[in-house]
């Protein structure tokens, strides 16, 4: 192809991404079609290509080339993906958008939604109407009827112990669960979050109720612009009010006990160490989804988000394992390999002007998000689709406003409260 072509090429690219983003439609143009049943036993042929045409391809995505170290050997899970929380990039992923159960991974978009309405002191007197419909076999923090709880409580409730109990009492305070569900799946409709179905606000197994590692990687990334978020998500462990008790003629006493946070790279278990630097997300496990989990780490002044949903190999805390594994590829290949996607905007973000000293969004910063040398497990379908996927890549390099604060997708998303910076219990 000759000079001038190419360049009339990128300019016909870059002028399409800029009208995408500011109109909404990128979603829509490059989102697969929602599946009408469950998740199939293997990826499908055709996945949204959100973030670039190469997160759309069944498979092991990633840039190798001389200085990058070799993904870890023996990674079972069925999806996972690595990013840097604060650029966006995506540093390697694989089957990145491929629909499945999300498990309690999908409280972080229940709590990215609701966690702003309600103060942290607010207090709320249960009511028997409030714990309806909780899903058998749910895990509960053992909230109790007629007692009263704070906000702050229920969060914790929330992001500790995956209490269904917490997730519906405060689902009850937002206007009830049907209210809720509407809520999450219009606010993962605005973060671009196209792979995801909300059924229940829990993430309790239910027909058609699906996400994927790049839509839980946008919620996290999402929440942790919240100071409330990142406090509770890497809290390992606090005191949670019990019942009321009355002695006699005493007074009424409220009795207290500890929880400690499921997540196991944050609280350690038996097997498991605590990962150096790791400063939450959320984890999760039903019979559909298998084991799930999204975490945020830090180290070397970088901050990694990564991923994992279902491992197919069951030993105990795999998927903490296989995910502390890609964690420390991550922070090996942070640098030195070349992003195969990007972590999109929020639709309703706006674009703003450029800062003084940041680089333009051009077709540059377009190619090192959908990269250019050899895939592992790639097709043929991840060159001839390449276009679409530098498109998306540049739309989400440009400038835009979310809540208030300007920040450049393809620059940095800053992260102030992370738990290397404040002192564990």
């Amino acid at each position: 192809m000759s000079a001038p072509k190419k360049i009339a090429q990128r300019s016909l690219l870059i002028t399409s991404a800029a009208l995408l983003t500011v109109s909404g439609l990128a979603p829509s143009a490059f989102a697969a079609p929602k599946p009408s049943g469950s998740p199939t036993a293997a990826p499908p042929a055709r996945m949204s290509q959100v973030g670039g045409a190469r997160l759309g391809v069944p498979g092991t995505q990633v840039n190798l080339a001389p200085g990058v170290p070799v993904l870890p050997k023996g990674l079972t899970a069925r999806s996972w993906i690595v990013t840097d929380a604060e650029s966006g990039d995506v540093l390697a992923s694989h089957n990145a958008h491929w629909r499945l159960p999300p498990a309690s991974t999908l409280k972080m978009l229940f709590a990215d939604t609701v966690l702003p309405r309600f103060p942290r002191d607010q207090r709320h007197q249960v009511v028997p109407a409030d714990l309806a419909g909780i899903g058998a076999g749910s895990s509960m923090v053992g909230i109790k009827e007629n007692e009263t709880y704070t906000v702050h409580d229920l969060w914790l409730g929330v992001f500790l112990r995956s209490g269904n109990d917490a997730v519906h009492v405060l689902s009850a305070m937002n206007g009830g669960v049907a209210q809720t569900v509407r809520d999450m799946q219009a606010h993962a409709d605005a973060l671009q979050a196209g792979d995801t179905h909300v059924i229940s606000p829990d993430g309790y197994d239910a027909p058609r109720q699906y996400s994927s590692a790049y839509d839980l990687t946008l919620f996290a990334r999402s929440g942790l612009q919240k100071k409330d978020f990142r406090e509770y998500c890497s809290t390992v462990r606090a005191k949670f009010p019990g019942a009321t008790t009355r002695k006699g003629k005493g007074k009424p006493t409220r009795e207290t006990f500890e929880i400690q946070n499921t997540n196991r790279l944050l609280s350690g278990d038996a097997d498991t160490s605590v990962y150096p630097g790791i400063a939450g997300v959320k984890n999760g496990n039903t019979t559909n989804a298998g084991a799930t989990f999204t975490g945020v780490a830090e180290r070397g002044g970088k901050v990694l988000l990564v991923t994992v949903m279902n491992p197919e190999k069951h030993e105990h805390d795999e998927v903490y394992k296989e995910t502390a594994q890609l964690f420390d590829w991550g922070f090996k290949a942070a640098g030195k390999v070349k992003p195969v996607g990007v972590l999109v905007p929020p639709l309703n973000a706006t674009p703003s002007a450029q800062p003084s000293g940041a680089p333009s969004a051009n077709v540059t910063g377009a190619q090192q998000g959908t990269g250019s040398e050899p895939v592992q497990g790639a097709t043929a379908q991840s060159r001839g689709s390449r276009g679409a996927g530098t498109a998306v890549a540049i739309a989400a390099g440009l400038l835009v406003l979310l809540g208030g604060g300007a920040f450049l997708v393809n620059r940095r998303w800053p992260l102030p409260d992370l738990m290397r910076r404040r002192q564990r219990p």
